[in-house]
């Protein structure tokens, strides 16, 4: 039986992964109590001790605003920490599995983006999770790096479960309608990054993981409330607005649409629609 390390137990995509890693083996699933990654020698304690098979890195400083002003924490949790744990994973020959992020682009392409597009990161967050990647890749360890986008979920901080709130709260919702993504649920992560540790391919690599299709987040919210207004006992009215008004710390990229063409040639895993994924959320 393998034994798999998962650290980043509690959040979205790690809480999902304890699930759909069970079939495959022994799960030790860490937080960050167990496992803190701003601790370089920790990392090393803990997976020397463990020894296992697969280590599945969930964790992340995911703050992308108060990045800015924790530059250093946030590289050396993204950045150094998957550094780490590559140089460990191939002491042991075991397979690292790593998620990044579509912020490790400047979002000015017209299309969606390719593994093989230039990164060009415009915030702390986007620069720590690059750095994290091309660490990863300098070891050459066994891997698989997975870049996604617009994660939501029933647990945790996100989009998703800030617009349920804010609709009973306020009367109008002015949201972004020029930036463009794909909506992904991280139940849908997980099952696929299971899926791809129990074929034989792909066997390494970077690629991209997220939902068909796209919207931008005024989309998104829009399609939020029409699912779930039978749900609630007032409507907010909703309103477009450009990001430029909507001022923040970090700059987000405009184009967040990640193009996951290799992953369904290579492994033959594609996610569904957004709006389909969405709906199967919701249901839960």
């Amino acid at each position: 039986m393998k034994r798999i390390l998962l650290t980043g137990r509690n959040g979205q995509v790690g809480w999902e992964l304890q699930r759909s890693l069970a079939p495959l083996g022994e799960v030790i699933a860490l937080d960050r109590e167990a496992l803190d990654l701003s601790d370089v020698d920790a990392i090393c304690v803990t997976i020397r001790s463990l020894r296992p098979d697969i280590i599945v890195n969930a964790a992340a400083y995911t703050a992308v605003d108060q990045a800015e002003s924790e530059p250093a924490l946030a590289m050396r949790v993204n950045g150094q920490a998957p550094g780490v744990m590559a140089e460990e994973s191939k002491k042991l020959g075991a397979l690292l599995v790593h998620f990044s992020t579509d912020y490790v682009f400047d979002g000015t392409k017209h299309d969606a983006y390719h593994e093989n597009d230039p990164a060009n990161p415009i915030n702390a967050y986007g620069r720590s999770k690059l750095s994290g990647e091309q660490a990863i890749q300098a070891v050459d360890c066994r891997h698989l790096i997975f870049r996604t986008s617009w994660v939501y979920g029933l647990r945790g901080r996100n989009f998703l479960r800030t617009i349920l709130r804010l609709a009973e709260e306020r009367e109008e919702l002015r949201i972004i309608d020029d930036q463009f993504g794909a909506p992904t649920w991280s139940r849908m992560i997980a099952e696929a990054t299971a899926l791809a540790c129990a074929r034989k391919t792909p066997q390494q690599g970077l690629y991209h993981l997220a939902s068909s299709g796209a919207a931008s987040w005024h989309e998104f919210t829009r399609t939020i409330l029409e699912m779930t207004r039978h749900l609630r006992t007032r409507e907010p009215s909703l309103t477009a607005i450009p990001a430029r008004d909507y001022s923040l710390p970090a700059a987000r990229p405009h184009n967040s649409r990640l193009a996951c063409e290799r992953l369904a040639q290579e492994a033959e895993i594609i996610l569904p629609d957004w709006r389909k994924a969405l709906s199967l959320c919701l249901e839960n």
